[in-house]
């Protein structure tokens, strides 16, 4: 009998009796290839799930699926199923993009990503036009006088004002303890007993609700880049600007080592962090022309870029380069970087990360923020990271006029009596901060083991370290928990 009968058994028979039909892949905007390597052609589908678990008879909406089949089928253990992070990443893209990282587990299991509810080519949230994000990413998120502020004030309640007009059925529902149910329908209905689970940055948080709310469900779960879901707000934000501001410390040795000819910004740590540090306030009223003329690099979308090219020690030399090319008077190449991280395509369309992350974010907290508040704290964020500290810290205000009041309830994570999870920090990781595994691991408690890389990057995983990717593996594959405190480097 499939576990979880008890949470699905309040649920109608058009929920739980589903069957994906699996069938090509359309809609991809990330065009991944067709095949990657051993893990074959993808497939998608679709499941319907409640839009409100508290009236599971009403109306639904449906998760976007996709599926790289395992390939050895003989000794198949089921489905693994994953989450990219964002909160608001497409599950779908991204395991498209990336399967190739996971080939040695897709054997065994099949792949299977999954966009959330509000996210993707799932039933998203939708705010702005391609047009209007274009207006409002270029806009300066860390102001300067009262004119400024006025600004993120406006700018925040036209988007506020958008994403009600367009998804306003959908806003009170996005919050990440519904998709951690609607994570344990799409185990189910694929027929799984248990769950196994692999999440990345704000896919550990997804993951650790939903072994709280179904402890009995868990299987083999890996929750890499681990978020520390029992500091507020503000901490969060400030210990984030910290550990950016570290990554960029890193990148400013590693540049400063390649000379002069590949990195004109020092010759040493020191002297290439300050000349970052001008560079970026500089934008503030200078914006620097780029490949397309009605985009200019401005401060926020200039600072955009440097902190996308932290998430990856392979970006470092391109991050290098897009800091050359900027001291020349050319900010083409730091603009694609902050597209990047923006979710923003060649053809000038945006995924609807920004909306999902807003309003996922929005949904997961009661905490909204005043501009007292955010100058209250503004020094401290400055003393954090003057390059990233400022945005982060305006950017508290992001839910203050939000039109629903959220809850907390995806913040819980305990869950003394599941399986064995393993919990997974790099140790110079920018954007879920090192700190935040032992503190995560700490909060599910139980058999939940901690490992560790001392090395750089968001997530340790996909570094491609051998020491994670072969103790990780050897647990999805086989079972075998590594000892608590193991550390990789």
């Amino acid at each position: 009998m499939t576990r979880g009968v008890s949470f699905l058994s309040g649920l109608p028979a058009s929920i739980t009796r589903q069957r994906p039909s699996w069938g090509p892949c359309t809609g991809l905007s990330t065009n991944p290839p067709l095949t990657t390597g051993r893990t074959g052609t993808p497939q998608c589908a679709s499941v319907r799930v409640p839009l409100d678990y508290a009236k599971p008879g009403g109306r639904t909406i449906d998760l976007a699926l996709l599926r790289f089949a395992a390939t050895d089928r003989a000794h198949h253990i089921g489905s693994l199923l994953f989450n990219f992070g964002g909160p608001g990443a497409s599950g779908t893209e991204s395991l498209a993009e990336s399967a190739g990282r996971f080939q040695d587990l897709a054997g065994r299991y099949d792949l299977v990503g999954f966009d959330p509810r509000g996210v993707g080519q799932s039933t998203a949230v939708t705010c702005l036009d391609d047009a209007e994000l274009d207006r409002f990413l270029a806009l300066d998120s860390s102001p300067d006088d009262a004119a400024e502020v006025k600004t993120v004030e406006d700018m925040d309640a036209a988007f506020t004002r958008a994403c009600e007009k367009h998804s306003g059925a959908l806003l009170p529902h996005v919050g990440t303890a519904p998709a951690a149910r609607d994570m344990d329908v799409i185990r189910a209905v694929l027929g799984d007993a248990r769950l196994h689970y692999f999440g990345l940055s704000y896919g550990t948080q997804l993951g650790a609700n939903n072994a709280h709310q179904l402890p009995g469900n868990v299987g083999r779960l890996v929750l890499d880049g681990a978020v520390d879901t029992k500091i507020g707000a503000v901490d969060l934000s400030l210990q984030q600007a910290a550990a950016f501001q570290r990554a960029l410390g890193n990148f400013a040795s590693y540049c400063a080592g390649l000379g002069a000819a590949s990195c004109p910004m020092g010759r040493n740590r020191s002297t290439v962090l300050a000349s970052v540090q001008r560079f970026a306030d500089g934008l503030d009223d200078h914006p620097l022309r780029t490949g397309q003329p009605a985009r200019p690099l401005t401060q926020n979308l200039g600072v955009t870029g440097i902190s996308a090219a932290l998430y990856d020690q392979t970006t470092w030399k391109i991050l290098a380069r897009a800091l050359a090319d900027a001291a020349k008077g050319d900010g083409t190449l730091l603009l694609a970087l902050a597209d990047l991280q923006n979710g923003r395509g060649e053809d000038g369309h945006y995924a609807n990360l920004l909306a999902a992350n807003t309003a996922i974010s929005c949904a997961d907290t009661t905490g909204r923020a005043t501009v007292a508040d955010v100058r209250h704290e503004l020094p401290r964020f400055r003393n954090a990271s003057p390059i990233f500290g400022p945005g982060l810290a305006w950017g508290l205000l992001t839910c203050t006029g939000w039109p629903y009041k959220g809850d907390e309830a995806g913040n819980e994570v305990s869950a003394p009596s599941a399986a064995p999870i393993v919990v997974v920090g790099n140790e110079g990781d920018p954007a879920t901060p090192y700190a935040w595994a032992p503190a995560l691991t700490r909060e599910i408690g139980g058999k939940a083991v901690l490992l560790s890389l001392r090395g750089q990057g968001h997530t340790a995983y996909l570094t491609g370290n051998r020491c994670v990717v072969n103790t990780v593996d050897a647990y999805l594959l086989d079972g075998k928990v590594p000892k608590n405190g193991t550390r990789c480097t």
